[in-house]
Formats: C-alpha cells, sequence, structure tokens
C-alpha cells in the first residue's frame, strides 16, 4: 500500500487559528516581514522550525512524572546518561539547556583567534559560536552540493581532499577540532555517508585532530544510511548510530530534534581534560553538571526520546512524509534541493524567482508570500541569515515531528502550488534594522 499513515494515535489536540489575508498582512507589515516576529497564535501551520516544535509520547509525558528535580545527584540525569552512553560510546555526558549551549562551551574551551574550525557547512548558530571566540568557520561540502538539482544519495558529505588541503595550508596546530553535521541541515537536511565520516576520521587522526560530530539529527541520518549505503541494508537504525558514533571523539546534539524533547541538549567527550574545562564553564553558565540548566522532569523526556526515534516504524514514516511533500510539489515544477532531505523540504527560491536578485533576498519574499496566502510560516536559509557565506537562496520547510497530519501536509503542497503559479509577481525586500550578528531572528525589511 503506498498511504502514508501515522505510526500513533491523537491522544490530545490543540487548537489552530484562521486567519483572513487582510489580517496577515497586517501581521507582517508589524513584524517588518520578518516571519520570527510574528506571534504563534496567527500561524495556521508552522514550519518555521523542526526545533523543539516536537509532539512528546505518552512513554515521554508519564517518564517526566518521575523527574528527580534534585540539584546535586539527580536520578533522572544518571538515567539519561545511561541511554546516551548506550548510545554514542562517549565517556563524559554534559547536559545543556539546548544545542547552541553545548556549541558555547565547546567552542570557548577549544578555540581562539587564529584557529579555523572546518565543517560539511555550519548551521548558523555554529558559526556564529566560532566567529564570537575570534576563530574562522570554513565550510567543505562536496562539490555535487552546489547543484540544488543534482540527485545524489549522500549530498551532505564533507569533502575529505578539500579538508586535508585545508589542514596543510593552515596547521594542524590551528584546527581545534573537525566536525560533521549529520544531517547536513544548511546543505539541504542531506544525508553523510558512513564511508564519509569514516573517511574524516581518519583525516582527523592522522593530523592529531579532535573529530566531533554535530548530531541533532543523528537518527534520521542513520535511516538514510540504512537505505542508501552498501553494507548496512541489515542494521537496525540504533546499530547504524551507534557505528557512526563510535567514529567520533565527542559531539554536540540539540535534544530539541532528534529526541522529540521541547528544551535540552548533550556534550560529549572522551577528552577527561576537556571535559572538566567545560564541566567548570557549565557550573558558571548552565548549572551543576547533573541538570545543566535542565529539570530533572526534561531530562527523563529526552532519555526516553533518544530510544523512540530509532523505532524503523517512526524513521520510515518520518523520512516518506517529508518526502512525500518534496516529491508533489517539485513533480509539478517548484524547484526544491534534490532529493528531499530528512526533516525539511528546502524550495530553490533563486531558480523558483528569478526576478528577484539576490542582494532582494529572494528565499525571505518567498517566506513572506507563502504566510500571507496561506497563514504558512517557513524559514529563509540564504543571504539574510548567512550574509557572504550563502551558498544558496533556500526556504526551508522543516517539518516538526509528530506534529502534522497528511492533511496539514496536503495544505502545504496545495498552498505552495498556488504560490508558485502567481510566483512572476512576487518582488524582493530590502533590510531595514538588522542586529550585528545572528541577523534573521530580528531584522526588520520592507517590501520592494
Amino acid at each position: 500500500m503506498n498511504t502514508i499513515i501515522e505510526p500513533f494515535r491523537i491522544k490530545s489536540v490543540e487548537p489552530i487559528r484562521q486567519t483572513t489575508s487582510e489580517e496577515r498582512e497586517i501581521y507582517l507589515e508589524k513584524a517588518g516581514y520578518n516571519l520570527f516576529l510574528i506571534d504563534a497564535r496567527n500561524i495556521l501551520i508552522d514550519l518555521l522550525t523542526d526545533s523543539g516544535t516536537n509532539a512528546m509520547s505518552t512513554e515521554q509525558w508519564a517518564a517526566m512524572m518521575r523527574g528527580d528535580e534534585s540539584y546535586a545527584g539527580s536520578e533522572s540525569f544518571f538515567r539519561m546518561e545511561r541511554v546516551v552512553r548506550d548510545l554514542t560510546g562517549l565517556k563524559h555526558v554534559i547536559p545543556t539547556h539546548q544545542g547552541r549551549a553545548a556549541e558555547r562551551i565547546l567552542f570557548t574551551v577549544l578555540c581562539r583567534k587564529g584557529h579555523v574550525v572546518p565543517n560539511n557547512t555550519h548551521f548558523d548558530t555554529t558559526r556564529a559560536n566560532i566567529e564570537f571566540t575570534g576563530a574562522r568557520a570554513v565550510d567543505l561540502p562536496i562539490a555535487g552540493a552546489a547543484d540544488t538539482q543534482a540527485r545524489l544519495d549522500f549530498k551532505g558529505n564533507m569533502d575529505v581532499a578539500a579538508l586535508e588541503r585545508l589542514i596543510e595550508s593552515e596547521g594542524a596546530q590551528n584546527i581545534p577540532l573537525v566536525m560533521l553535521t549529520v544531517t547536513n541541515n544548511s546543505g539541504g537536511g542531506q544525508p553523510v555517508s558512513m564511508e564519509n565520516i569514516a573517511a574524516v576520521k581518519r583525516v582527523t587522526t592522522q593530523h592529531g585532530i579532535p573529530f566531533y560530530l554535530d548530531a541533532c539529527r543523528f537518527a534520521e541520518n542513520a535511516w538514510f544510511i540504512g537505505q542508501r549505503e552498501a553494507g548496512f541494508a541489515g542494521f537496525t537504525p540504533k546499530q547504524i548510530a551507534q557505528k557512526m558514533f563510535s567514529y567520533a571523539d565527542g559531539c554536540t546534539f540539540s535534544a530539541k530534534k532528534d529526541a522529540f524533547a521541547n528544551i535540552g541538549g548533550l556534550l560529549c567527550t572522551n577528552d577527561d581534560r576537556v571535559a572538566v574545562l567545560e564541566t567548570n564553564l557549565l557550573i558558571l553558565t548552565e548549572g551543576f553538571p547533573t541538570y545543566g540548566g535542565l529539570a530533572g522532569r526534561d531530562l527523563e523526556a529526552i532519555a526516553v526520546g533518544l530510544e523512540e526515534v530509532l523505532h524503523p516504524d517512526y524513521l520510515r514514516y518520518r523520512i516518506a512524509s517529508t518526502g512525500y511533500l518534496g516529491r508533489h510539489i517539485a513533480d509539478h515544477g517548484v524547484p526544491i534541493v534534490e532529493p528531499p532531505g530528512g526533516h525539511a523540504i528546502y524550495i530553490d527560491a533563486a531558480r523558483m524567482l528569478p526576478q528577484v536578485p539576490k542582494h532582494q533576498f529572494p528565499a525571505q519574499a518567498l517566506a513572506v508570500e507563502l504566510y500571507r496566502h496561506a497563514g504558512i510560516r517557513s524559514v529563509e536559509i540564504g543571504s539574510v541569515m548567512f550574509g557572504a557565506h550563502a551558498q544558496h537562496e533556500l526556504l526551508r520547510l522543516a517539518i516538526p515531528r509528530r506534529v502534522y497530519t497528511q492533511s496539514h501536509i496536503d495544505y502545504v503542497v496545495e498552498a505552495i502550488l498556488e504560490v508558485n503559479q502567481q510566483r512572476d509577481r512576487i518582488r524582493g525586500l530590502a533590510i531595514e534594522s538588522e542586529p550585528p550578528s545572528l541577523r534573521h531572528f530580528s531584522a526588520r525589511f520592507r517590501r520592494l
């Protein structure tokens, strides 16, 4: 059978509010055409992010009731720690209130001015946290990633030859770590192969450089490996994930993604010395090492979520439903990053809106039009977010986990196709005000 069904039943519902196009025009004007600044109550379908927007399961809610809120030595921490160690094999497990807090601690400890940190593609907060220390973030995607229409199985891979050249030119002593983001969010939610993970590890080992995974969507990456990479067809998602982590010297992780939690993050390492430095900074800014800025009930939700996310039925549905959205709009002429990724569909706004030049932010203009037309919130992944570092002008439709049904996705498909039919009349935007960094969160625009 071809019908995609959600592998769960709905036990509690939350109403969503219909608005008129006239109301949405007012909301856009008040928000300076920045969808981050529109109140959630005025959004019909919210695809701004899949981070922290997940629906938790009955098992997660039940586990939260046993949350141990002790300041030190919480039993909830030890339950979560056992799950993380079983999954990653990493020695030190440091909880944080979310993924960017883990990034800030990691880069504060390891990076300084003059350092270079390579990645397949850095996401926004990762790059910002690196640059805040004075270090330089360098993207090393494979050549095929430059073509949004190329259908490659592992388009999120790092260019290993480019990594070797970077190490030779910069010097291994100036590269405090190499990071690999799985899946590659800025590159269209594309997976990274086990072969590529192993190849990066060989290079870092040869030069004595720590190798870290940005593991926000590790389970989705593991599913793609099982489906696409030779030699892994008989492995469970958990076994594949464990193999991925076996190559890493450490990882950062946002529990707001593949742990189904609404808050939380992790910083893991095998290095005893680094762990001491990270823990000292954690105590200063986040909290005691057995809670790290989280309530005990959140640690319980993360522990359960990390096990649930690896269920094959869930991952099969997750990847199929995302692909359903991507194929239905692409097959009707909407240019997307091919092939569809795991957590989101990325529309190539530069291709869709050739009349809007890069400096007028085509993806932001498309996001505004999609909200105005149908009440759908999405996010720009392009020159607004990354400035001169932007490789593409993309509109991301990030799908929260276990939140929307098939009919919601069908509504999104219909809305995008209607906007596509009227794409010639969409015009660009200009920035009226912006902060010095991470401008996409609070910049204000005017229509041209």
